[in-house]
């Protein structure tokens, strides 16, 4: 597997490197690009793979990077703490996240 080193790194490689170019955020049962004001379900996207950063001194730092590609062809990144968590989130999107992040 190909070491990305820190998530700053790697969020600036998978950019560069691999055309992961836009941001999406986790919205309710969606996830959102915002600049492009475009929403995709849980069936409209698909996770390439999962890169897991832990912090050096703090596991508060922990974190999660998803590479997602759209139904529409759009490459895009999600960052999340360590193990997306419930709240205001679809049980759906959960699902599809938690079944990449655990095969």
């Amino acid at each position: 597997m190909k070491d990305y080193g820190t998530l700053s790194e790697a969020i600036n490689k998978l950019k560069l490197e691999e055309g992961y170019e836009h941001d999406f955020n986790l919205i309710d049962e969606y996830l959102e690009l915002k600049a492009e004001k475009e929403k995709y379900t849980a069936d409209e996207f698909e996770v390439d793979k999962v890169l897991r950063f832990e912090g050096m001194s703090n596991p508060d730092d922990n974190s999660i990077l998803y590479c997602i590609t759209t139904s529409t062809g759009k490459k895009g990144l999600l960052t999340d703490g360590y193990g997306v968590s419930g709240g205001q989130v679809s049980q759906t999107i959960l699902d599809k996240l938690h079944r990449e992040t655990h095969p």
